[in-house]
């Protein structure tokens, strides 16, 4: 019988992972079955209790759950404990597990273009949790600056002094979107503007040599800027399949080859 898996948030139809767990089991040669699961707001725990309790193996979790999967795992990744919040579950022993394999996903993702995160220099645009989640493992590739500007300033100095002791060996400072500037080797747009179709306006005295969007499939005039200065650009497709594949791994064993994917 194939192992079962499924993806459970709200909304969910517009998840992609049933297809990129399909496609990765083709190519390892595995027999699963992955399913988009969609969780009332107020009844998340239950729908994961009755997955696992159904001999479920796997679940990935994405919006707005990821926060409420992390106050219910009994046993945490170092990477999920300093995100604060988990998009990837298992049971192991009857001890439910949480990893948060999203940042890591940026990572393979930026590797695979073949930009350089050792020594460098990131900028990270928005203070939300999508920001919290990548520190650590770009930190741990290699990065060594990181700025996290945010419209709110105090947010993103409150997320400076939350991690900063997570990431010693690296330089974490917070800014405001009005003080742009500076030099950096990535800038990486963690903020929904591009989402919700707000303009991101990147101050001419800010020089960059790589872009990277989070989302994906939509219009970004954040990339649409880095373009126009003629700067290497990438949308969150990568990190999308990187961060699928992370899981697959600790679900699987198996780690399909990002590259085979993008």
């Amino acid at each position: 019988m194939s192992k079962q898996f499924a993806v459970i948030g709200n909304p969910i139809e517009q998840s992609r992972s049933p297809e990129l767990h399909h496609a990765f089991a083709d190519k390892t040669g595995l027999d699963l079955n992955y399913v988009k699961r969609l969780a009332p707001l107020d009844g998340f725990e239950s729908s994961v209790k009755e997955f696992f309790a159904q001999n479920g193996v796997g679940m990935n979790v994405t919006v707005p759950f990821k926060e409420q999967a992390f106050t219910l795992c009994q046993q945490l990744t170092e990477r999920a404990k300093i995100a604060k919040a988990v998009n990837t579950l298992w049971m192991q022993d009857g001890v439910l597990h949480g990893d948060n394999t999203d940042g890591q996903g940026l990572v393979d993702a930026i590797q695979a273009l073949d930009w350089n995160l050792a020594k460098s220099s990131i900028l990270i645009i928005g203070a939300g949790g999508a920001t919290r989640g990548v520190i650590y493992p770009l930190v741990k590739a290699g990065a060594q600056k990181i700025v996290i500007a945010n419209r709110t300033l105090a947010r993103a100095e409150q997320l400076v002094s939350d991690l900063k002791t997570a990431v010693p060996d690296a330089e974490l400072s917070a800014c405001g979107l009005d003080e742009l500037q500076g030099q950096f080797d990535i800038v990486i747009n963690a903020t929904s503007a591009s989402l919700s179709g707000d303009a991101l306006i990147l101050p001419e005295n800010l020089q960059f040599n790589y872009a990277y969007e989070m989302a994906y499939g939509k219009p970004s005039s954040f990339l649409d800027q880095a373009k126009a200065r003629g700067v290497p650009t990438s949308e969150g497709f990568g990190m999308l399949v990187g961060q699928a594949i992370e899981a697959f791994y600790i679900w699987n064993g198996v780690r399909p080859k990002l590259k085979d994917f993008l």
